[in-house]
């Protein structure tokens, strides 16, 4: 029997001199019997749910504050500020710390409105 799992998590940062990065990442989870795999606790702040329009497009900005993003329905394309793109599916989980530097661009994949939950930390 398999006693640990993992989540993979996305994380969005600034180095020292503002440029944003990506950086894969991973979360263990340990086997709780029947109530399945679990992280260790982490502290957060709040929740905040939200949904955006169709035409999404927003231009290079920082994260407001350091939270995990998660996307509930549709995907996201993220630019870095060297042009790096990647893109995020739904169910996938962001890490957002760049909230100085130069930021990232964010766009909706689909053209329609695409929900996500962001856990501040």
């Amino acid at each position: 029997m398999n006693t640990e799992s993992i989540f993979n998590i996305t994380r969005v940062y600034a180095d020292a001199h503002g440029d944003s990065h990506f950086e894969d990442s991973v979360v263990p989870l340990k086997s709780n019997g029947d109530i399945g795999f679990l992280s260790d606790e982490e502290p957060v702040k709040g929740i905040i749910f939200r949904e955006v329009t169709p035409g999404y497009d927003y231009d290079f900005h920082n994260a407001p504050q350091r939270q995990y993003i998660i996307l509930l329905d549709g995907g996201v394309e993220i630019e870095t500020s060297l042009g790096e793109k990647r893109t995020f599916g739904t169910g996938h989980i962001l890490l957002v710390e760049d909230t100085t530097g130069k930021g990232h661009k964010t766009r909706n994949l689909e053209h329609k409105t695409r929900k996500s939950i962001f856990i501040t930390l």
